[in-house]
């Protein structure tokens, strides 16, 4: 019985983008606000302004991160969801990289990484050729 719904799972899941680590992030995020909301409705049981706003509030955002989830999980368009997920990957990279700067060339858009602390630099694409001036 168990082999039949995997199968039919894995026929329904066929061509779908699946989970990657922005739907881990996002997923992670709305358990987070859940309980945070838990713990925060136990602290202020009186106070009118978090029952009525702020504890409906948290649960909507929490509510909209698993549907975005969701959304990202079983849609087919892979292409955009790699996209958004590389996004996430560059930025991340970006914040652990405390010893580089990063530019776009004005030419090709092309993203260059130099050292910082250097003062101004004359930066040379790699891909066109151009050189600008920047300040690391």
């Amino acid at each position: 019985m168990f082999r039949k719904i995997g199968a039919a799972f894995r026929r329904m899941m066929y061509g779908r983008y699946g989970s990657d680590e922005l739907n881990l992030l996002l997923l992670i995020l709305a358990v987070l606000i859940s309980l945070c909301n838990a713990v925060l409705s136990s602290i202020f049981t009186q106070s009118e302004v978090f029952v009525r706003w702020i504890s409906p509030s948290l649960s909507l955002l929490m509510l909209g991160l698993l549907g975005v989830n969701l959304y990202r999980c079983f849609s087919r368009n892979i292409y955009k969801r790699q996209k958004e997920n590389r996004r996430l990957r560059n930025f991340l990279t970006r914040l652990k990289d405390r010893s580089h700067r990063y530019y776009r060339c004005p030419g090709c858009r092309q993203r260059v990484r130099v050292p910082k602390g250097r003062g101004k630099i004359n930066i040379r694409c790699p891909k066109c050729g151009n050189k600008f001036v920047k300040k690391t």
